[in-house]
């Protein structure tokens, strides 16, 4: 008997060290393959195209063309008095410059602008080499050659520059994304926690946890070739420390409060993970099964970014659960000092600040409720304000040398098309369509490209600037025209008007797969209709009110000139996922007072009370990690990063404190219909729990 009982305590010791082991495996396995994720990450247009479009195709048959896909840049000389002879003659030198020693397609062309300040060469290139390579070799090699000096500005823009701008920023990211992640998370850890150690234990898991799914990603990509892209990896890190923390604030407050019930901390952790394992079980299932919601979407981008970022909370999942449980055991109760929670003792009793909000909703819910719906609904209105479709010179937030060449274009060439528009025919219908192409309005020029066997390029010059209203017709007409004999149009302008109409088509098929894959996952762990349905409604609403806040501020305040055409349908996905996690927080423990007896009204006030302040601390890193995204150097992250930070903080102090909190009190039991606790019988309500707080934020 003495020895059995020897041989059980000396199992559970065992567990964590196990795990602790296990993981010490897992990482030298995936550390290797997490160095190769960069490798493989592409950030070309064809990465971020709508996968059936005609722009895509373009892509994709330019690659097979005789020297691969082509990088188009224009050569912007400026002077702001008009050009000199000597202006002329230099840039004549450094155009025949750059085809004498980069071999392009076609000698360029100098063309003047009407007032004289301003003359472009456009030039193009096939140099051998990868894609991406050859492209910002390519631009790199024309940026050393074309040089201004004595108030001669000279700028290579054109949609080659452009991209290889992009990605330098792209590839800038992982480094400063990352440390700036770290650094804010460790903060707010630190504040919450005030203990010198602790915080220490989740950010290391979370750091463990990236890795992980670093390593996974880069299996993916070689085992089913899902792209990578530096905004999905990006993403992708910033949901593993956000989401990550947030399940370790939940198991941390929740062991917490074992340790002063249970002696041992082995079995307070088991305590502990068995009441809080199913919520974030649920919780990391929701917001994952929004993710892989996306692989419906047609555009690349967001397609790609799906499996990317359901692996990045499964992998802060899996850490979560057993290297971070294993963690604080080994460590014992002193991983929380200055204040131990020792067994039998009870924490100093204090009015909570949730207990207080709880209780001014319960005095008037519906007056409560009726406010809240007033105010979202105010918020989502300047979603009208919405500044209109970005464009792609209006994608960084700095100005690089190719946009400055965008803007000096668009002023000095108000008349005409600055930028070809690439259109694919079949070679045996060149000379036809060749001539019909001539013929749309709107058409400035067509010139005859590279041709291969099945395929040749057409090169076309709108009358109209680009990304204009103008030059859209234009683009449509040449496809009215020409599609229906097998031509693809595609080009710069071509990818934005596809990009923009994809997104639309996404939307109306992602949504609603969104909303049901959501709805499944609550319906399955509250055992409710009505529960599920509340929360998702609520989610919504903060959608709309975060994305009113954005055109707001987008345009007065932060001098956007436009929106991504993929903010909307991105911000929905992960605040309808991601918000709902804090719901399953809060509605959980609720529905475990109600099963203990307690009715509806005061389980949610418990619930509140309890839970208030890891939901609180919990919306605070989520918010604060997406925050980050607002001081990269990208339009499109700062836009999604700001909407996505502003929806948590109102999902975390407004909806789940006062409208959930207030909803539930209105309808009691009925919130739990149609399972077995909406038809309870009525009896006198049993005096609410006095229990701690869990994670005061201070």
């Amino acid at each position: 008997m003495g020895a059995a009982t020897t041989r059980q305590r000396r199992r559970p010791r065992a567990v964590p060290w196990v795990l602790l082991g296990i993981w010490v495996a897992v990482l030298a396995l995936a550390w290797p393959l997490a160095g190769k994720l960069g490798d493989v990450q592409k950030d070309r247009a064809v990465d971020y195209l709508p996968a059936s479009a005609d722009s895509t195709q373009v892509a994709k048959i330019q690659e097979q063309l005789p020297g691969g896909e082509t990088t188009e840049l224009v050569l912007v000389y400026h002077r702001d008095g008009g050009l000199t002879a000597a202006d002329r003659k230099t840039a004549a030198g450094q155009a025949a410059a750059v085809d004498r020693q980069l071999k392009l397609v076609a000698t360029p062309t100098g063309v003047a602008s009407k007032d004289g300040t301003t003359l472009m060469y456009a030039v193009a290139s096939t140099a051998p080499g990868t894609d991406e390579e050859k492209r910002d070799a390519f631009v790199n090699d024309v940026r050393d050659v074309v040089k201004g000096g004595n108030g001669l500005s000279a700028d290579v823009g054109g949609s080659g520059a452009l991209a290889t701008d992009a990605s330098e920023v792209y590839e800038s990211l992982d480094g400063p994304l990352l440390y700036t992640t770290v650094a804010v998370v460790a903060v707010l850890l630190v504040l919450i926690y005030r203990s010198p150690f602790l915080w220490l234990v989740p950010l290391v898991v979370a750091g463990v946890a990236n890795f992980l799914s670093m390593g996974v990603a880069y299996g993916l990509n070689q085992a089913f070739g899902t792209s990578v892209s530096g905004q999905s990896s990006g993403i992708m890190t910033i949901l593993v420390f956000g989401a990550g923390t947030d399940y370790a604030l939940l198991i941390v407050s929740r062991y917490r409060e074992e340790l002063r019930r249970v002696e041992r901390p082995y079995d307070a952790m088991v305590v502990a993970l068995r009441g809080c394992g199913p919520a974030v079980l649920a919780s990391s299932g929701t917001v994952a099964a929004g993710l892989f919601c996306l692989l419906a979407a047609d555009l690349n981008s967001s397609r790609g970014m799906g499996p990317l970022g359901a692996v990045g909370v499964l992998s802060a999942l899996v850490a979560m659960l057993t290297l971070l449980p294993a963690l604080l055991v080994v460590l014992g109760r002193r991983v929380f000092w200055p204040i131990v929670p020792a067994f039998g003792s009870t924490p100093k009793k204090r009015r909570s600040l949730f207990a207080s909000m709880g209780s001014s909703a319960g005095r008037r819910p519906l007056a409560v409720l009726g406010a809240g719906a007033v105010l979202l609904g105010a918020l989502a209105l300047g979603a009208f304000n919405l500044p209109g479709n970005l464009k792609q010179e209006d994608s960084f937030t700095s100005k690089p040398d190719s946009i400055a060449a965008m803007e000096t274009l668009a002023e000095a060439y108000p008349e005409r098309g600055t930028q070809p528009i690439n259109v694919i025919v079949p070679t045996d219908k060149t000379d036809e369509l060749l001539g019909r192409a001539r013929s749309v309005p709107g058409v400035d020029s067509v010139e005859r490209g590279r041709t291969a066997e099945k395929w040749t390029e057409l090169s076309v010059v709108a009358k109209a600037p680009p990304q204009t209203s103008a030059e859209t017709a234009t683009i449509e007409a040449l496809r009215d025209e020409l599609d229906p004999s097998g031509a693809y149009v595609g080009g710069p302008s071509a990818e934005q008007l596809d990009l923009k109409d994809t997104n639309a088509r996404d939307r109306l098929v992602v949504v609603p797969i969104v909303l049901a894959a959501v709805l499944l996952v609550l319906v399955a762990l509250l055992r409710s209709l009505v529960a599920p349905l509340l929360l998702l409604l609520a989610v919504v609403a903060v959608w709309g009110a975060s994305l009113g806040i954005g055109g707001l501020v987008f345009g007065p305040l932060f001098g956007f000139d436009g929106t991504d055409p993929g903010l909307g349908l991105l911000s929905f996905v992960f605040l309808v996922a991601l918000g709902v996690d804090y719901g399953i927080f809060l509605m959980h423990r609720m529905r475990e007072e109600c099963l203990e007896g307690a009715e509806t009204g005061a389980a949610a006030l418990t619930a509140l009370r309890t839970t208030g302040g890891v939901i609180a601390s919990a919306g605070l890193v989520l918010a604060a990690t997406f925050a980050v995204l607002t001081n990269m150097p990208m339009v499109q992250l700062v836009e999604l990063g700001f909407v996505i930070a502003v929806g948590v903080l109102l999902d975390t102090f407004l909806v789940r404190t006062y409208l959930v909190t207030s909803a539930s009190l209105a309808l009691g039991d009925k919130v739990w219909w149609p399972g077995p606790l909406s038809r309870r019988p009525l009896t006198p309500t049993p005096p609410a729990r006095e229990e701690p707080e869990l994670a005061p934020v201070r």
